[in-house]
């Protein structure tokens, strides 16, 4: 039976290093999603006009798109605007599966939840929530549905570059006051992004030294 394993990046450069390693290690792209924050407008092809004010996509989101298409994941990455999140690039079982596999994402926003995708993946309302989170606050989020005895293997290569540890970043957003995901909250700004990514990449620094 197929197990799922997630994990949650703050540099989108080491989100996609894991998606290749996790193709080189055989894991088809079919079953691999990823799901990044894009406040700053800086991931996704020039094949995509974008977000507009209200959160909407304008133009360039696919059902194919979200399923990934030839040459790899990242060769299908779409752009979406989920409720909570504001704009992000993703593609996969995962992305599909929170848009509603991408009916009616063209030209509008999609309508889908992060959360409730995570939990009919397999992960608990805690895990949802908290990846969730994470992705609203500038992270990119990266699941693969792999074989149980290929599992320890795949968690492996997904733990050597740089995943969260969720256990501590789940404290410190309560620490902040956070209980939850909230869809009706509103997406993080670029600014807030980068404050948000700071305060960790400090916490990490401090803690090597």
């Amino acid at each position: 039976m197929p197990k799922t394993i997630t994990r949650l990046f703050d540099d989108y450069s080491d989100a996609t290093t894991a998606v290749r390693d996790l193709e080189a290690f055989g894991i088809d792209h079919s079953n691999i999603s990823i799901v990044a924050n894009n406040a700053h407008g800086g991931h996704g092809t020039d094949d995509h006009d974008g977000v507009n004010d209200d959160g909407d996509v304008t133009r360039g989101t696919t059902t194919g798109a979200l399923l990934g298409g030839a040459g790899g994941l990242l060769a299908g990455l779409g752009l979406l605007a989920i409720p909570g999140l504001g704009p992000i690039v993703a593609a996969g079982w995962l992305a599909a599966t929170a848009a509603g596999a991408g009916i009616g994402a063209v030209g509008g926003a999609a309508t889908g939840s992060l959360v409730g995708a995570l939990k009919t993946a397999g992960h608990t309302d805690e895990e949802a929530n908290v990846y969730s989170e994470g992705v609203r606050r500038g992270g990119t989020l990266v699941s693969a549905k792999v074989p149980d005895d290929q599992a320890a293997q795949a968690e492996a290569v997904l733990d050597r570059t740089r995943a969260v540890d969720m256990s501590a970043r789940s404290a410190a957003y309560r620490e902040s006051g956070w209980t939850t995901f909230d869809a009706d909250a509103p997406a993080y700004t670029s600014d807030e992004v980068d404050r948000e990514r700071g305060r960790y990449t400090t916490a990490t620094a401090s803690d090597r030294s």
